[in-house]
């Protein structure tokens, strides 16, 4: 199974998110898409985010349509920052 993720803070999630996850889907010819929000992005510890359940909801319905796609929340629990070589690495 080839299997793409996408991580973000997805705050919030766009239509362009989903455009771009489509055509790496296509083009990529993934079988699945993981959409994986960060608990604490890197590049924006100075803000506060929406929460995390509210995030991984609106993920949730926004693609609700598409059974290629898939929210996978392992980040929700991660101490600190959010990097995608530690993502990577747990879903190893």
């Amino acid at each position: 199974m080839r299997i793409g993720v996408f991580g973000g803070t997805f705050d919030p999630v766009h239509v362009g998110h989903l455009i771009l996850a489509e055509q790496c889907r296509e083009q990529g010819r993934l079988d699945r898409v993981l959409f994986v929000p960060a608990a604490r992005p890197p590049h924006k510890l100075d803000q506060t985010p929406t929460p995390f359940p509210v995030r991984a909801e609106m993920l949730a319905l926004a693609l609700a349509g598409n059974p290629a796609f898939a929210v996978e929340e392992m980040e929700k629990d991660r101490p600190g920052p959010s990097f995608t070589v530690d993502t990577l690495a747990a879903l190893r």
